[in-house]
């Protein structure tokens, strides 16, 4: 029997390509979503992978959607914490909103998203948790006092939760992306692409979803079983830990 798979933030980006590649890898995939439906039923057209709406903010929408795909597909046996949002800002600018906002989707999302397939995980003595932080959860980065913050917060969690399951073989582990060529950062101007970004790139380009998504893919092996409360930093030799 497949093992299933659930990727938060899945139909966009990095996510998409964390989807695509575990579905290649034989697992049956779940892709969750906050609100572009568009491009949610164009990346279940492609691919076949089914979606399912819910905000990672709303610990009660996990619960309930958690629910449905484990109806629809079998218990989670690959939980991947990918959603994440930015609110951007300088700190003397910065507004509670923003920092809220932040913190609630891409940390506390992760106790939203994880707590309640854990019990289940535990009863049947396997779990793959892996999440996604940050080049910038790292080495921290002006204007995003925010990010940073979540992002750091969301490896401390790693390693805590770590120890807790690894008697019950669950595996926590973590993937730092630095700058990767999604279309958010496509989008980014030109100019401050090529003298701002790339120059800090020591292999002197952006990453693609896809090399993200194959670190994931690792992790949730078999082959990873000993990989436990690690962080892999896929950024291009930009940061080191």
């Amino acid at each position: 029997m497949k093992k299933v798979a659930l990727v938060t933030g899945g139909t966009r980006g990095i996510g998409a390509a964390i989807c695509k590649e575990l579905s290649l890898a034989g697992y049956e995939v779940a892709a969750n979503y906050a609100g572009n439906d568009e491009a949610a039923i164009k990346f279940s057209e492609e691919t076949g992978i089914p979606t399912y709406k819910w905000s990672v903010g709303d610990y009660e929408a996990c619960v309930g959607g958690i629910e449905k795909v484990e109806t629809d597909l079998g218990p989670i046996d690959v939980l991947v914490n990918n959603a994440g949002i930015t609110r951007d800002g300088m700190f003397h600018r910065m507004t509670k909103e923003k920092w809220d906002t932040v913190i609630n989707t891409n940390l506390n999302g992760l106790f939203h998203m994880t707590h309640p397939v854990w019990s289940g995980m535990r009863e049947r003595k396997f779990g793959r948790v892996i999440n996604i932080s940050s080049v910038n959860g790292q080495k921290g980065q002006a204007g995003q006092s925010n990010y940073s913050s979540a992002k750091a917060g969301d490896l401390g969690f790693t390693r805590a939760l770590a120890q807790e399951g690894a008697r019950t073989g669950i595996t926590v582990n973590a993937v730092c992306p630095g700058y990767i060529g999604t279309e958010m950062v496509r989008a980014i101007d030109e100019d401050v692409l090529n003298k701002h970004i790339l120059p800090q790139i020591p292999v002197g380009r952006l990453g693609e979803p896809e090399e993200i998504a194959r670190c994931v893919v690792f992790l949730a092996s078999d082959d990873a079983g000993f990989i436990n409360g690690s962080t892999i930093s896929a950024n291009g030799g930009q940061f080191f830990s």
